[in-house]
């Protein structure tokens, strides 16, 4: 840490100081802010140029003597303390524990910016990472290394969704050292306490690092949480050969503060209002996860996002998309319905699931069965509409069968109790029992071989 403090603050702007001749700052830099009733906080260089350099501290700036105000370059960016002893702790956005507990020392201390894998280095990824829940586990199924966003809305209970994935998720392969990190993002005080509760008074406790921040606390700690998550994240992966699902909610409020921090930069806006460049921000946080060569660890991503106005076409999910691997979407309609999880299948899609299913890693008949789910679903969801404008006593008796099919489908496949657990074979099973309502030869989609192995027709 540097010897020298300067006290040449020129303006506060929101949230950011405005610092003159602050030598030697670089990017990224942590600094140490003394004010003048000799308390300290810390705070991040934002930006540096020849004149001014931008900080914006860990903490509120509202009343703040910028004429005594001293600012001290520490000469190293934001790291994080990582270790074993963090699993079951509760930490805030930049790592320090918000359980009540002592802090966590460690002398191996990485750089939370980390950086994106290199795709030379990248394994394939493979192997299935079962949720317990059928509409995931069935027909988008979560592949070990993959990033699969969930797409959700204001009011959708995707936490909910998130902390029984937490509590059921578990690999083949791996077993015991499997982990779950956690990243709550501008969250409420109820969202935070209903996680902690849940998951902190279950058996994911044990496996799990949690690190929360409120809505009410600064924007700069929504952009260190995810970072500081995955390089825990990397940490246990990559240094301890584990396999990690890291759970981020909500991305939504990370690109809001990260909205917040460009207009307070003066920064030329590019998609409503956001930065240019928050495609590739987000890219160096989604990119961290992945599969590396010769490491027997694996970071598998699942970032939340709340669509503004349900709509999947607003920057926020239209750059995520275009960086991860597919996309679970949840349904209002089916909310309405009270069917939990209300996910849309049919818009949802998880681009590497041929990577992890079939035989040998899940069962045989997996994708001819959730390909066939698919087309009757989808068949009966088109005739529920025509039957809207027709009524339903003008369809044949095969498309009434269909309607039903959708409507068992929406109340005994996707639906599914909070706490009910279903593994892979359960979910196989109960697809085969929902096709057995329609019409053998139908089937075209599944060979002849596996209708007769799992089939449910009878004969």
């Amino acid at each position: 840490m540097s010897d020298i403090s300067y006290k040449t603050t020129r303006r506060v702007t929101g949230a950011l100081l405005f610092v003159e001749n602050l030598e030697g700052a670089q990017y990224n830099e942590l600094v140490e802010i003394t004010f003048p009733d000799g308390g300290t906080v810390s705070g991040q260089v934002l930006d540096t140029s020849k004149d001014v350099t931008i900080i914006e501290p860990f903490t509120e700036t509202s009343g703040l003597d910028i004429t005594n105000t001293k600012i001290r370059l520490t000469g190293s960016p934001a790291k994080l303390q990582v270790s074993e002893k963090m699993l079951g702790r509760v930490f805030d956005g930049l790592g320090r524990p918000r359980d009540g507990g002592i802090p966590v020392y460690s002398d191996n201390k990485l750089d939370i910016n980390g950086s994106p894998i290199n795709p030379y280095a990248r394994e394939r990824p493979s192997e299935f990472i079962s949720t317990g829940i059928s509409a995931i586990d069935g027909m988008n199924s979560l592949i070990k290394g993959q990033k699969l966003p969930i797409f959700s809305g204001a009011g959708m209970p995707h936490l909910k969704i998130a902390t029984q994935i937490i509590k059921q998720a578990r690999t083949n392969s791996n077993k015991g050292n499997f982990y779950v990190v956690f990243g709550g993002i501008g969250i409420s005080s109820e969202d935070a306490n209903f996680f902690i509760n849940e998951v902190g008074t279950s058996k994911a406790r044990e496996r799990t690092i949690m690190f929360i921040n409120l809505a009410s606390e600064p924007s700069l700690e929504r952009l260190t949480l995810p970072r500081v998550a995955i390089t825990a994240a990397e940490f246990l992966a990559f240094q301890n050969g584990a396999d990690v699902l890291v759970i981020l909610a909500d991305m939504t409020n990370y690109a809001e503060a990260l909205r917040e921090i460009s207009s307070a930069r003066d920064e030329i806006p590019g998609r409503r209002g956001y930065p240019g460049y928050m495609y590739t921000d987000f890219a160096s946080i989604f990119e961290r996860a992945g599969r590396v060569k010769g490491k027997e660890g694996s970071i598998t991503q699942i970032p939340i996002l709340t669509m503004p106005l349900d709509d999947i076409t607003h920057p926020i999910p239209d750059l995520t998309g275009y960086i991860t691997e597919g996309q679970i979407v949840l349904n209002r309609g089916l909310m309405r319905e009270n069917v939990y999880p209300n996910i849309d299948v049919l818009l949802s899609l998880s681009r590497l699931m041929d990577n992890g299913v079939g035989e040998g890693m899940t069962r045989e008949d997996h994708k001819q069965l959730s390909n066939q789910l698919y087309a009757a679903y989808a068949q009966g969801k088109d005739l529920r509409n025509l039957a809207k404008i027709i009524g339903e006593d003008a369809l044949s008796d095969e498309d009434k069968t269909y309607l039903k099919f959708a409507d068992e489908f929406e109340t005994k496949f996707i639906n599914q109790d909070y706490s009910e657990d279903r593994d892979i074979k359960r979910t196989l099973d109960l697809g085969w029992e929902l096709l057995s309502m329609l019409d053998k030869k139908d089937m075209k989609r599944i060979s002849e071989d596996n209708i007769k192995k799992y089939g449910k027709w009878k004969t």
